[in-house]
């Protein structure tokens, strides 16, 4: 009994000494019973961080920012690799100090997570990084000209809009219209999920995902091509959006054949809100496939940027997108407005992927 009591008011004082250090803390055992982690062998293979690619030379202060943004939000315990909720919470109670210095949050990190190698289900280790940003578009509170397309609002009289087309949506307002643009913006910041609008008077906007009408994308730039129509520039975002702007009634054409539907809501303050529902963070937000992911979870990549430059970042997994699918295909959000878009529409590239999970429990069980 005696031997009991030391040992509990040990836990305690190094639960208490953790708290006041907020540095680098690893429990030995976590302070709950049983374990709902989930995590297919085949597909995880368990390294030290010596193995992750730059992983000394990175700024992880940044990330751990957007982690704890990750910490506010409601987790959704799903998909194939899923942490202990109860283990992870532990984590988002021992956050450092937000003035933590970057070998403290290293450390921290360290100590608290286990990095886990992915791999396909065919064994490789190579994916797909994209890009994407929220775009920053003429608006307006009403139809004019150069608005001639509604931005709208899941409806709230009860209409179906699962399966019904963009254009069903559009022609019977199967919605509330909450402002106008341009049809190529709307198609635009209907892509990227999300954007803002600066109006006539010069206030600015934030619209952000609220719905997706369950249909299928079809590329507007293949459309062009299987139509013999090459822009000047090729079919890059910049040349495809220039070319139909100057061609309305092709432009109206293309955009309503493809039938996927995105509506938005407005974001109080301006952020630009994930999957996750957390603000996002300027490349340290990915999008990855929340049907494998367990949002809000830390994840290691190493890729290159569109202009060859090497990517080695801890990220933060925060949002999801209907074309982000499989074990190592992320989208990494670059921020807001022209600058970032100079990075997201370039973006195409192969990497690696390292994902990190509470390291208390060995996630990944022996294969027999």
């Amino acid at each position: 009994m005696i031997q009991k009591k030391q040992c509990i008011f040990t836990r305690f004082i190094m639960a208490i000494t953790c708290a006041m250090i907020i540095a680098s803390c690893d429990l030995s055992t976590p302070t709950h019973t049983g374990d709902n982690s989930v995590a297919p062998s085949s597909n995880l293979h368990r390294v030290s961080y010596s193995e992750l690619p730059g992983w000394n030379q990175d700024d992880v202060r940044y990330a751990l920012q957007a982690f704890r943004n990750s910490c506010k939000a409601k987790i959704q315990y799903k998909g194939r690799v899923i942490p202990d909720r109860e283990l992870f919470q532990e984590k988002c109670n021992m956050l450092p100090s937000a003035s933590a210095d970057n070998a403290t949050v290293r450390a921290w990190f360290e100590s608290n997570f286990q990095p886990y190698k992915i791999y396909n289900d065919d064994g490789s280790t190579k994916g797909t990084y994209t890009g994407y940003y929220s775009p920053v578009i003429p608006g307006c509170k009403t139809k004019t000209a150069e608005c001639n397309e509604p931005l709208m609002g899941i409806p709230t009289d009860g209409r179906n809009f699962k399966g019904v087309s963009k254009k069903q949506i559009v022609e019977n307002k199967i919605g509330r219209v909450l402002y106008w643009a341009n049809i190529v913006d709307v198609q635009n910041i209907q892509i990227q999920g999300s954007g803002m609008l600066k109006l006539p008077d010069g206030k600015m906007v934030k619209l952000n995902f609220a719905a997706v009408n369950d249909m299928p994308f079809k590329s507007i730039g293949e459309q062009l091509r299987n139509r013999g129509i090459k822009p000047e520039g090729g079919y890059s975002a910049d040349a495809v959006w220039t070319y139909l702007k100057k061609n309305p009634k092709l432009a109206k054409e293309v955009i309503y054949n493809n039938p996927r539907y995105v509506y938005f809501y407005e974001s109080v303050p301006p952020d630009v809100i994930g999957k996750l529902g957390t603000p996002l963070s300027k490349i340290r937000s990915v999008a990855m496939d929340d049907s494998i992911y367990t949002l809000g979870l830390p994840v290691y990549i190493d890729t290159n940027l569109s202009n060859g430059q090497k990517f080695r970042r801890l990220m933060i997994a925060q949002d999801t997108g209907s074309a982000i699918r499989g074990w190592i295909r992320a989208d990494i959000f670059f921020g807001k407005g022209d600058e970032a878009y100079q990075y997201a529409h370039g973006q195409h590239a192969q990497g690696e992927m390292y994902i990190l999970m509470p390291k208390e429990y060995n996630y990944v069980k022996p294969r027999k």
